[in-house]
């Protein structure tokens, strides 16, 4: 049981530190101080998960192997399972691309990129080897009596501000769906301004992710067609340049080239062991001509070098 409690509080810990992060770097960004996550209380499950996650996997692998590469690669991969599914599962259930690394080199449809794997199997070391210690040293201090009081206060509060993270997600996939743009710009204009008429809880999440893409069918619709346009102009333009190339090539080329295919078959046909007197009479005429050919004025000049 306290296992369990030290567990949910290590969670909301890291959540807490995790929203720390986003705001300071968003700060960095814009300058100004900007709320982030989808919850209105200074918390990124997300970052809760992650934590908890790899706590919970290098513990029990802990008996057999505790080096730190093996909770750097762990960490590595657990949190970038956890980052690529959340966003895959909020876009499909929104309509909305909360975060996209498409920009980013080695990323993985955009959700994921190697960057933030990196930071996150280093987090995940420091997770483990240094701050678990001291936060669990921390609450082994606490009486059982606080520590229970935390996790049940901090779940009523969090379920309070889930209830409402509900709703403003709700206005906000209700608002995509019944947009007529045709473009994410416009239609987070259209969200912003939705709303910017409801209370300070809905206008926070306005201010959260200025960078969100939202993605209706409408939207999908014209970006595969402006894909398909797009590969169709291509092998146009391909064609193109192989019928081009193929006028330019001068005649005499042509005639050389096939000449010494011609040539290859035949050696490849013929045996002068087992060649009668008429194929060898042939083979010979075959070959005055060849020669014939090539030393004529116009073939040298086709063979030179453009």
């Amino acid at each position: 049981m306290n296992s369990v409690i030290d567990f949910v509080l290590l969670f909301f810990v890291y959540s807490f530190l995790g929203w720390c992060v986003e705001v300071s770097l968003k700060y960095i960004q814009y300058h100004r101080f900007i709320n982030r996550g989808f919850f209105t209380g200074p918390i990124c499950p997300i970052y809760g998960s992650g934590a908890a996650l790899i706590t919970l996997i290098v513990g029990g692998i802990a008996p057999v192997e505790q080096g730190y590469g093996t909770t750097f690669a762990l960490s590595f991969v657990l949190c970038g399972v956890v980052e690529y599914f959340t966003s895959y599962f909020m876009e499909k259930r929104f309509h909305a691309r909360w975060w996209d690394y498409s920009q980013k080199p080695m990323n993985l449809h955009g959700r994921v990129w190697i960057g933030n794997l990196i930071l996150f199997g280093l987090a995940g070391v420091a997770i483990i080897r240094f701050f678990n210690p001291i936060l669990y040293r921390v609450l082994d201090r606490l009486p059982l009596p606080v520590r229970e009081g935390l996790v049940v206060g901090l779940l009523a509060v969090f379920a309070a501000d889930y209830v409402l993270t509900h709703f403003v997600l709700k206005l906000v996939k209700t608002g995509v769906e019944q947009s007529a743009a045709d473009n994410t710009e416009e239609i987070n204009r259209e969200i912003k301004l939705l709303l910017s008429d409801k209370n300070v809880f809905y206008r926070r999440f306005a201010d959260a992710y200025p960078e969100v893409i939202y993605r209706t069918e409408r939207i999908n619709a014209r970006m595969e067609a402006i894909r398909a346009e797009t590969e169709r102009l291509r092998r146009e333009a391909e064609q193109r340049r192989e019928q081009l190339s193929s006028a330019l090539e001068p005649t005499g080329l042509i005639k050389n080239d096939l000449i010494e295919k011609q040539e290859a078959l035949l050696n490849l046909l013929y045996d002068e062991n087992t060649a009668s007197a008429d194929m060898k009479a042939l083979k010979k005429e075959i070959d005055h001509d060849q020669e014939r050919l090539r030393n004529r004025p116009l073939a040298k000049i086709s063979n030179r070098p453009s």
